[in-house]
């Protein structure tokens, strides 16, 4: 019998930690952290013209964690602030029960045996967090220096 939150999809993904390190001298940086069971998510971006050029990420945290960071190593290239905050929403409405995110983010479709283990769900959603605290920053210093 195998559990259904821990399926072979999502354990690749874990596994092939897309985007895993630390970018040297990265434009921003943000952090996401679960009080509740100690994970944790830094995340490096070189952006240009808002977009997200390169990611990477350190993540101490447990598997759904991880395989949600390689899934934003693998894709999110070419990424914005909207984007990010959509794809969110979607993962967001996916762990209650609605339809994974298209392409290029269907790979979240790994997730859905975490649909009915709410107190996981945090777990999935703390590397996009992690991103927009980063890209958050950025609008925060352009909005300083305007």
């Amino acid at each position: 019998m195998s559990d259904p939150l821990y399926s072979k999809a999502l354990l690749r993904l874990a596994a092939d930690a897309h985007g895993a390190g630390r970018l040297t001298s990265p434009d921003v940086s943000g952090l996401a952290y679960n009080p509740a069971c100690g994970d944790k998510v830094v995340v490096d971006l070189f952006l240009s013209d808002g977009q997200i050029i390169a990611f990477a990420h350190d993540t101490k945290a447990c598997v759904l964690a991880q395989a949600s960071a390689s899934i934003l190593g693998a894709n999110l290239k070419g990424a914005n602030i909207v984007t990010v905050e959509r794809l969110l929403a979607r993962v967001t409405d996916m762990l209650e029960s609605g339809p994974a995110p298209g392409p290029p983010f269907d790979a979240y479709s790994a997730f859905s045996g975490a649909v009915e283990y709410t107190s996981r769900h945090r777990c999935v959603l703390l590397p996009i967090e992690a991103v927009l605290d980063a890209l958050q920053k950025t609008q925060r210093v352009a909005k300083n220096t305007a």
